[in-house]
């Protein structure tokens, strides 16, 4: 203690022989060597040799990059692993980098040292990365593809309308070009990775006789075995489980149809058009898939309803148990996605017959995959003001 009790003292002395414009000077010049240290420190996490140093990275992603535009091109210019992954502005740089600080706990953990590991983690660390892109508008990306400087008769015409609309906006690119440097997540039948990320891609057993909601888009299909779709099993849907063979699962899926032609969309209730399923016109008119209850006529158009179970096979991934986080995501992204242009109505501000029209008006200034799309358009008709009868 006395050590420390002598050098604070020899601190707080008064100066005998320094000037202040010594003290001033040396303090000045001991920040420039700080600074400089700590800068040079700081660029030396900044280089892809020092990326590529941990075994997990060079092994695997570093591998991946040399496969792509981004390594070899006709115009010699190669993107290193910082100028996507570190923010080229200072304070974004130093948040990243503090935010790196849980790869470092990974690379103690060993979290993705070996292939297995790394593939059951891909999907994870992905929707980290594109969440970050998108969180900076794809910065990193356009510190070198400036929409100002594209040459748009170079392109084709397909590439030119989704190019000039994005220019427009000033659309993130990884919203179209994930996979663009490195491969792309095992996704199965996915086309929304962030939500699968978010909510998993199923249970692991599935108990006969329980009720699960599908997490995505699935295909329907006549048996266990069959490659022959019979059909759509949409996003969001409840379903009981009625048998299990293999990869499969015999589902029953309730609801209603209109009467007519050969019933083959299923819908959530009564007079709603809010999409369960569709099946294929073999399918409905299959002995043994859809059980009828009773028949009623709808008021507001005079057609025959009638109440329906289909019985039929999909397969076993992206049932989930719980409907909350798919709820939770389709309001997330509906509530950064579609205020972009405008303040978002409420839920409840339409009916459920009326938010598919409204709904698809906004879809034309976002960005938003076809499962997502259905998600949200779905969780808007079920928190309508058909069951919320609070907002009007």
């Amino acid at each position: 203690m006395k050590w420390f009790i002598t050098i604070w003292r020899t601190l707080n002395k008064p100066a005998k022989y320094l000037t202040l414009g010594t003290i001033s000077l040396s303090a000045f010049l001991m920040g420039i060597i700080f600074w400089g240290g700590f800068n040079t420190a700081l660029e030396m996490t900044n280089t892809e040799a020092f990326c590529i140093s941990c075994h997990s990275m060079e092994s695997k992603p570093y591998q991946e990059l040399q496969q792509t535009v981004h390594w070899s091109n006709h115009s010699g210019v190669r993107a290193t692993c910082p100028d996507c992954h570190v923010p080229h502005n200072w304070t974004r740089k130093i948040a990243r980098k503090m935010e790196a600080s849980h790869d470092v706990w990974g690379w103690l953990l060993q979290t993705v040292n070996t292939d297995e590991k790394f593939e059951a983690k891909r999907l994870e660390m992905a929707s980290r990365e594109w969440k970050r892109f998108d969180r900076d508008d794809s910065l990193a990306c356009k510190n070198c593809h400036d929409y100002a400087s594209m040459k748009w008769e170079s392109m084709s015409k397909l590439a030119q309308k989704q190019m000039k609309r994005a220019a427009e906006i000033d659309q993130s690119c990884v919203d179209c070009h994930k996979g663009i440097a490195h491969k792309l997540p095992d996704m199965g039948t996915s086309r929304a990775p962030e939500l699968i990320a978010q909510v998993g891609s199923g249970e692991s057993s599935l108990q006969v006789g329980g009720t699960y909601f599908t997490a995505l888009t699935k295909p329907l299909y006549f048996n266990d075995t069959t490659d022959v779709e019979a059909g759509t099993l949409n996003i969001a849907t409840k379903v009981t489980v009625l048998e299990t063979q293999g990869d499969r699962v015999k589902v029953g899926i309730d609801g209603w149809r209109k009467k007519v032609g050969a019933g083959r969309v299923i819908y959530y209730d009564f007079g709603l058009n809010i999409l369960s399923a569709q099946l294929s016109k073999e399918a409905a008119l299959e002995e043994g898939v859809m059980e009828i209850f009773e028949q009623k006529e709808d008021p507001m158009t005079g057609l025959q309803w009638q109440r329906v179970e289909a019985k039929i096979w999909t397969e076993k991934d992206f049932l989930v148990k719980d409907l909350q986080p798919l709820w939770d995501y389709a309001r997330e992204t509906y509530s950064t996605s579609c205020s972009v242009c405008h303040t978002q109505p409420s839920e409840a501000h339409f009916d459920a017959n009326t938010w598919p029209g409204m709904f698809q008006g906004m879809i034309a200034f976002v960005n938003m995959d076809q499962d997502t799309q259905a998600l949200v358009q779905k969780y808007l008709q079920e928190h309508s003001s058909t069951f919320d009868k609070s907002a009007h």
